[in-house]
């Protein structure tokens, strides 16, 4: 039965609305965009024997997303733990956002020509060598403030001021942000060929600096909040412990579940815009350019229709438990990628991914409510670098790499404007992407022995 500490007041839900959508805006710049402006700005108009003898495009695209999951998991560890130790969330959230905007911004000036102008060079080679390892190193630079004010210590704040009557509604919040995220910044990649890719970096790292400033004044530690106690070099390594491992069974069951479903999305999700515009020939002009206000209102129902469904579903998982939609949201996710595969357009490209993205948007609202129930109340922190490993690392890394692979044994390859070849990823990735999520089944049949996704007996944290 609901009491009044399970409602969040609106204060908790602005914060976790705008830290949230902000948050995944940025990240999916960062997964899909740079990818993209790599692909579309560094590489672009760089001559044949630049791009021979430097390193190929796909192979830096799976770098730099191996090279950023490291990075981020290394942050979250140090950041995390060490807001368990200051018993303090605020201040690690708004200096993270505030420079994670800074560093943003900056990606409007890198370029081939500027690194040829600040090193001197003029063969094409290193031009392009270097410039692609600015890119990378910047976004390692870009991942560890995002990783400080959003998966150290905004992701604690959430588990600290949610409980586990309300997680599952809350999750059903965070898991809609990451496809405003995407729509936005597609959205706001047709706006690139007319206001250019500095400019939009600019404004992009303007909005995540003034998201951290708002948050000085709104953001409010929970009372009380519970400090970490021991030393903090050990807390660092506590989640490693075996003991701990065995005393945590079903939290690591669900940080199974959680790693296999990202790994199935991140065997396509790099490379998807790539995809999108170079195989099924996708133009973001050309469909902003075919809109009517018909159209327009279709689509705007058809979000909010998602919206709630995904929102009710979280509510129903608060209600009625988890386990109960786990089963089919697997089949769905698995079904929908085939699925996907199949398509030759745009149109039956997205019609196919319905299923997929509702498969695994449902999957990881149990699965994520379920770690935050698991985890225990003074070292909410210290989990997030474990919850990193799971979520981030692995998957980025293994995924990109599943996906690169598969796609080089069918090998999918065009010719620029340039007159240059240029390979592409192929279809073939979605089909490995639904082998992978299909393993999801594993931890949770095992998780089942131990309880499954029931949250009695867990940590409870009110706010």
């Amino acid at each position: 039965m609901k009491t009044s500490t399970d409602r969040l007041g609106g204060r908790i839900w602005f914060n976790i609305i705008l830290f949230g959508l902000v948050g995944q805006l940025a990240w999916a710049v960062e997964n899909m965009f740079f990818n993209t402006f790599l692909y579309n700005s560094i590489y672009k108009g760089a001559t044949q024997a630049a791009v021979d003898g430097s390193i190929d495009v796909m192979s830096a695209i799976n770098l730099m997303v191996a090279a950023s999951a490291a990075t981020a998991v290394v942050t979250t560890f140090l950041a995390g733990t060490l807001s368990d130790r200051a018993g303090k969330r605020k201040v690690f959230i708004c200096v993270g956002y505030i420079l994670w905007g800074i560093v943003t911004a900056s990606f409007g000036a890198i370029s081939r020509d500027n690194t040829a102008a600040l090193f001197g060079l003029t063969d094409e080679i290193r031009i392009l060598t270097i410039t692609v390892a600015i890119v990378i190193v910047m976004d390692c630079v870009m991942t560890v403030m995002g990783s400080i004010g959003n998966d150290a210590a905004f992701n604690s704040w959430v588990t600290d001021v949610s409980n586990t009557r309300n997680r599952a509604t809350v999750e059903s919040v965070l898991s809609l942000l990451p496809i405003f995220g995407t729509v936005a910044v597609m959205g706001l990649s047709g706006a690139v060929s007319g206001i250019g890719y500095d400019v939009f970096f600019y404004v992009l790292g303007a909005l995540v600096l003034l998201c951290g400033i708002v948050g000085l004044f709104t953001l409010r530690d929970k009372p009380q909040l519970q400090k970490a106690h021991g030393n903090y070099f050990q807390n660092l390594i506590y989640g490693f412990r075996p003991g701990v491992v065995r005393q945590n069974k079903r939290l690591y069951l669900a940080f199974a579940a959680a790693c296999i479903s990202s790994t199935a999305f991140q065997v396509f999700f790099p490379y998807i815009f790539i995809y999108l515009g170079n195989v099924l020939d996708f133009s973001l002009d050309s469909v902003m350019a075919s809109l009517t206000p018909g159209l327009i209102a279709a689509a705007a129902v058809v979000i909010l229709a998602v919206v709630v469904l995904l929102v009710c579903m979280g509510r129903l998982m608060d209600r009625f438990g988890k386990e109960k939609f786990v089963w089919i949201s697997i089949l769905l996710y698995a079904a929908g990628l085939v699925a996907a595969g199949f398509a030759k357009s745009v149109v039956e490209f997205l019609i196919c991914a319905v299923p997929a993205l509702g498969g695994w948007a449902l999957l990881s609202i149990a699965v994520n409510a379920s770690v935050r129930d698991f985890m225990p109340a003074d070292k909410v922190g210290a989990f997030q670098g474990i919850r990193m490993i799971f979520f981030v690392l692995l998957p980025m890394v293994i995924g990109p790499y599943i996906g690169n692979l598969v796609c080089r044994v069918s090998e999918v390859t065009y010719t620029n404007e340039y007159g240059v070849v240029t390979s592409a990823p192929g279809n073939v990735m979605f089909y490995a992407a639904a082998v992978v999520a299909i393993f999801v089944f594993l931890p949770v049949l095992v998780l089942r022995r131990y309880g499954g996704f029931a949250a009695e007996g867990q940590n409870d944290g009110k706010a």
